[in-house]
């Protein structure tokens, strides 16, 4: 830790003295930090994520230098994000020093409608920034081909329809910047708004559509299909002639949780959420997939 510290102290302009460390709950492939810093007289939180996977560093070394890349890219977005500071891939684990954003994650919103239609408008701003010249590229997180009916499942039918529709033609699509992991866990809300997105660790060039998915996935599994269908609903009415829905980028998002059976997302449970159970996961989860299946036109 001491290293680090000294990394953070010589990155930052002004003279600066680290009054606070305090370890941040949410990080599952990463350590993550807030510290207060005292610069010049002023105290400034900045959070600060060292890179500790080692088996995601073996896959993508420069994680630290796609996170900052990241965070410029953002900087168009018409959405706070945190700001870099620095990032260091010489120590032995990489590390990136970023600011702080006010807010709060927000999972039991008073007026859920609201709540939805915030995130949705917020993922429109995201993909309206252009992908041009951005280095990093979309990719599944499994591989489709691979793939085989979940032995845990008695819906073999559901299983089997949803695979033969992964496993066809990649329908062409436009690209843009994506956030990759944009779910209510990372958006901040402050006073009833949007205050920021976080963790741009994953972002990179591609279809919008597998964004729309996963935080539809995230929303199926915590508040229900019919929620996560009136999310769909929002960014398609708000996205305009940018986008168009194709239920292939939908349901390639969603069996991103296979070969499964879905559990119930630590993140949620490290904010309150206490409702939820692995049964009720495994039937949100299979309703979401149906439900994508039947719009298919």
């Amino acid at each position: 830790m001491e290293d680090l510290l000294q990394w953070i102290a010589s990155s930052v302009e002004g003279t600066t003295e680290i009054r606070a460390v305090t370890p941040l709950k949410g990080g599952i492939s990463a350590t993550l930090h807030r510290l207060d810093l005292l610069v010049d007289g002023e105290v400034q939180p900045v959070v600060v994520r060292e890179f500790t996977l080692l088996e995601w560093l073996r896959e993508q070394p420069d994680l630290a230098e796609h996170e900052a890349e990241s965070l410029k890219r953002a900087e168009r977005v018409g959405v706070a994000t945190p700001r870099l500071i620095a990032y260091t891939e010489e120590r032995e684990v990489p590390a990136i020093l970023m600011t702080k954003l006010p807010g709060e994650v927000v999972l039991e919103p008073q007026e859920l409608d609201v709540w939805l239609r915030q995130l949705a408008e917020t993922l429109v701003a995201i993909h309206r920034v252009p992908a041009d010249g951005f280095k990093w590229t979309y990719r599944s997180y499994n591989d489709p081909m691979q793939l085989q009916i979940p032995d845990w499942s008695e819906q073999k039918d559901l299983w089997r329809q949803a695979l033969a529709l992964v496993q066809g033609p990649r329908p062409e699509t436009r690209e843009c910047f994506i956030h990759r992991d944009y779910h209510p866990t990372n958006v901040l809300w402050q006073n009833g708004e949007v205050s920021g997105v976080v963790d741009w660790v994953n972002a990179c060039r591609g279809p919008a559509g597998i964004d729309a998915g996963h935080c539809r996935l995230n929303l199926a599994l915590l508040k229900g299909v019919e929620a996560a269908d009136y999310f769909l609903d929002e960014y398609v009415r708000l996205a305009g002639d940018a986008f168009t829905y194709d239920p292939y980028w939908d349901l390639l998002a969603a069996i991103e949780f296979l070969p499964g059976p879905p559990s119930v997302y630590q993140g949620w449970v490290d904010v309150g959420v206490t409702n939820l159970t692995p049964a009720l996961m495994k039937e949100r989860y299979e309703g979401l997939v149906a439900g994508i299946l039947a719009k298919q036109v």
